[in-house]
């Protein structure tokens, strides 16, 4: 009887550590749909003409703010309808330069005060993913009131964006005087992803928060876009072990690089 007993008893524990043994499983959450306004301002013009863009590039344009605002939809699972992120970027180089070298950048990022711990880290991880690159480094996350608006119809190419005391930012549409050599393009692409961006006059363009250690005030150039934006993530393979991802993966989202 003892016998059997331990027969039965080492079955057991060896029923249990092959249990402990078994990869942990990520649990797919499905398709996440979000969209809503986005506001970019850089310190470089980017409607502009060939010869005003060579004359700032590796002087200018390595500063910019990305702000969003969601509509609708969330992010981890988590409704994020109604609340805004910005971040402010400091770069190594002019941003859409093809010969600079902008990475790494820094960057603070300023997160909606109403937002409750779990929206507060899916905005953060929202950011991120449509940041790219730039947003690899994060130096600081700061929790303030953001009012950000954006006109729409006739309106369009407004916005208005107060993250506390740190940003500010005002556009206006692009009219007839604002075209100085008449060559004038869309010289630099947004620089995440978007769904429309039309070029914009940043009348005041500031940050005036602490991490990147500059601080900057700019008016009335040819430097902003306002548009939207419509981000959709599959989810795929429910049953996938975390131990199968390569080494080295972390979990980082597969993330789309800003253009260049």
């Amino acid at each position: 009887m003892n016998k059997i007993a331990a027969s039965f008893g080492m079955v057991g524990l060896l029923g249990v550590s092959m249990f402990a043994q078994q990869p942990p499983v990520v649990q797919s959450k499905g398709a996440q749909n979000i969209s809503g306004d986005y506001v970019e301002t850089r310190s470089a013009d980017v409607y502009t003409g060939q010869c005003f863009a060579n004359g700032e590039m590796g002087l200018a344009g390595d500063q910019a703010i990305l702000a969003w605002r969601i509509q609708e939809g969330g992010w981890d699972g988590v409704s994020l309808a109604g609340l805004s992120v910005v971040g402010a970027v400091k770069a190594q180089a002019t941003l859409g330069d093809p010969y600079g070298q902008p990475y790494p950048a820094k960057t603070v990022l300023m997160v909606d005060r109403q937002a409750t711990p779990q929206q507060r880290q899916a905005l953060i991880n929202f950011a991120q993913e449509m940041g790219g690159e730039l947003f690899r480094h994060v130096v600081k996350v700061m929790d303030v009131p953001i009012d950000m608006a954006v006109g729409q119809q006739q309106h369009h190419g407004r916005a208005s964006i107060r993250a506390g005391e740190l940003v500010t930012i005002e556009t206006r549409a692009i009219g007839d005087k604002d075209h100085l050599c008449g060559n004038e393009t869309t010289f630099y692409p947004p620089l995440t992803e978007t769904t429309h961006a039309m070029p914009a006059v940043a009348m005041t363009d500031e940050f005036l928060g602490q991490g990147l250690n500059t601080t900057w005030t700019l008016h009335d150039k040819r430097s902003a876009f306002v548009g939207n934006f419509e981000h959709r993530v599959d989810f795929q393979g429910s049953h996938e072990s975390l131990l199968d991802q390569p080494r080295g993966d972390k979990g980082t989202h597969a993330e789309q690089s800003p253009t260049l």
